[in-house]
């Protein structure tokens, strides 16, 4: 039996934390489509419905562009949004030194929640998405430790002010769900979100038997 073409899959993210998550599964997208959004929490916007909000309104950025840009309007579109939360107070992006700095201190000694929201539109209209909840705890950090991270700006634009792939590693004493959606995107939930609804990556075509 024929298998479908290979679909065509946009990133609504410039991330490259996410675009190498998927490559990491074999899946690469066909455009690169960052969508520049108002990052701004509503009034006692709830974590988990704060990313959720912002994956939703990236993808429908995305999509109109692909639809008035591109001519795609049967493409897929993957959107995600990853947020960080002690509590229900929502950590900000670390967008200055002052802000990674606060941030750290803040979840020294401390457990948090990484919530990082997926979406994914498809052919058709369909919409599926999910919302991945890490428990992430983080030992005490010495002010010499909380300064050699911030001379090192890994931290620049980094949801909670640390990047977990990189020197923060060694800060995490335990994990309690998806390592990857802490990094940037679920994999698992990913791949489950994007087979479901139809996708075919060109990888999934080359295993495919060819007939003698």
């Amino acid at each position: 039996m024929a298998r479908a073409r290979n679909s065509i899959l946009i990133l609504a993210s410039g991330s490259p934390r996410r675009l190498a998550l998927l490559e990491q599964i074999g899946i690469v997208p066909d455009h690169i489509s960052p969508a520049d959004i108002d990052e701004t929490p509503e009034r006692k916007e709830r974590p988990s419905a704060y990313a959720m909000r912002l994956a939703r309104e990236k993808a429908d950025v995305a999509v109109n562009r692909a639809r008035a840009m591109l001519n795609q309007r049967d493409a897929y579109v993957l959107a995600a949004d990853t947020v960080v939360a002690v509590g229900r107070r929502i950590m900000p992006k670390a967008e200055s030194f002052d802000v990674a700095q606060a941030c750290l201190k803040s979840l020294s000694g401390r457990n948090h929640t990484v919530l990082t929201a997926v979406v994914v539109h498809g052919p058709r209209g369909r919409v599926r998405e999910r919302l991945v909840e890490t428990r992430v705890k983080m030992k005490r950090l010495s002010d010499r430790e909380i300064a050699d991270y911030l001379a090192s700006g890994e931290w620049d634009g980094k949801a909670g002010g640390y990047a977990i792939q990189g020197r923060a590693a060694a800060f995490v004493t335990q994990i309690v769900g998806s390592y990857s959606a802490v990094v940037g995107l679920p994999l698992y939930e990913t791949a489950q979100l994007l087979s479901g609804m139809g996708y075919v990556s060109s990888g999934d075509l080359m295993s495919e038997e060819v007939p003698a």
